[in-house]
């Protein structure tokens, strides 16, 4: 599974990278992580507001922070 974490270092972004690290952990799923912070990289995924999630080259999130759960949800249903 490869994840991006998109955002150029806002609170939220860092909030949803330690959230996704979190749920990772607590799921016993093995991802590769990457925090995207170049906004040229960023604005090559159509995103218009960060923090932005994306899943195996998917947005699947973009503009908040999800709760655990929803987070969670989304992992389990891109998991490889």
């Amino acid at each position: 599974m490869e994840i991006k974490v998109l955002g150029v270092g806002c609170p939220r972004c860092r909030a949803l990278e330690r959230a996704v690290f979190n749920c990772l952990a607590e799921l016993n799923i093995a991802a590769d992580v990457t925090k995207v912070e170049d906004i040229n990289k960023i604005m090559e995924y159509g995103i218009l507001r960060t923090p932005a999630l994306v899943i195996n080259g998917k947005v699947v999130l973009s503009g908040r922070v999800p709760s655990g759960k929803e987070l969670k949800d989304l992992l389990t249903k891109y998991k490889s």
